[in-house]
């Protein structure tokens, strides 16, 4: 019977073996602490080939999100699955200027549009609880895990609805307004490399520039704001430059981009002045 080590160590070192770690321990039920620990523990077959055959799919590409279905995002360990967009640590940023917005009392109307796994309104829902936060998605599959992360974590203070962007939320207005909408291009070569081949196109790509779905929600932002309520929006590395021209043109003022950890421009705000 093969080791804690001698099976971690039939992946190669640096993340490919973070990766191995992962998926063992997920099989196991333990964290890297106890593996680590436990590394001269031998491992009985039927655990081994759980784990050799989640690390077969891992080197066809399957994302290990999708392989453990879990994810981190913020404070919350939230299921995922082949039904959403995996959380990436670079929409934190958008969770992190939208608390800057509130403050920490304050009893707002909150809107998440495209929530997936429900990340973004699940961030926002644990560290504002006096706020009323609506998430929307036009997949029922997208809905039911979100609505599961609800649960789990047991935040009351927020509700789900299906439909595309504003399209379930007719008469309701916000304070502020978040969104990580599809905004690769259709076009783009990333799509068709690493774990984007296994997450839902249509969480993806948004027309030939991928502003198609940020048109969209800047459009009619307007008529689903508050006076003095905020829009923030995810978007590309190198699309700030257009979202900003097209806050303005929708009448937005205070427009305003933040950048990731890597530098890059990543989340633009506009504030609806009524």
């Amino acid at each position: 019977m093969p080791t804690v080590r001698a099976l971690l160590s039939e992946a190669p070192a640096g993340e490919s073996r973070r990766e191995a770690e992962i998926l063992l321990g997920h099989v196991l039920g333990r964290d890297r602490a106890w593996l680590m620990s436990h590394d001269t523990d031998p491992l009985p077959p039927e655990p081994v080939a759980r784990y050799r055959a989640l690390w077969a799919r891992r080197q066809a590409g399957e994302p290990v999100a999708y392989l453990t279905r879990r994810r981190g995002f913020w404070t919350l360990d939230l299921a995922v699955g082949p039904e959403v967009l995996i959380p990436r640590p670079e929409t934190e940023l958008l969770v992190e200027t939208a608390l800057g917005l509130i403050p920490t009392d304050a009893a707002w109307d909150l809107a998440d549009l495209g929530t997936g796994s429900g990340a973004i309104a699940l961030a926002l829902a644990s560290e504002r609880p006096a706020c009323r936060v609506v998430a929307t998605d036009k997949s029922p599959g997208a809905l039911a895990v979100a609505e599961a992360n609800a649960r789990d974590h047991g935040l009351a203070n927020l509700r789900f609805v299906q439909g595309e962007w504003w399209a379930p939320l007719a008469g309701e207005r916000f304070h502020l307004v978040v969104s990580n909408p599809p905004y690769v291009a259709e076009a783009d070569p990333h799509l068709a490399r690493g774990d984007l081949r296994f997450e839902p196109p249509t969480a993806l790509a948004s027309g030939p520039d991928g502003l198609d779905d940020l048109r969209r929600i800047i459009k009619a932002a307007p008529t689903h704001l508050h006076p003095g309520g905020h829009l923030l929006l995810e978007h590309g590395y190198d699309q700030g430059e257009a979202v900003r021209a097209l806050l303005r043109t929708a009448g937005f003022s205070e427009v305003q981009t933040w950048r990731d950890l890597g530098g890059n421009e990543r989340v633009t705000q506009g504030k609806w002045e009524g």
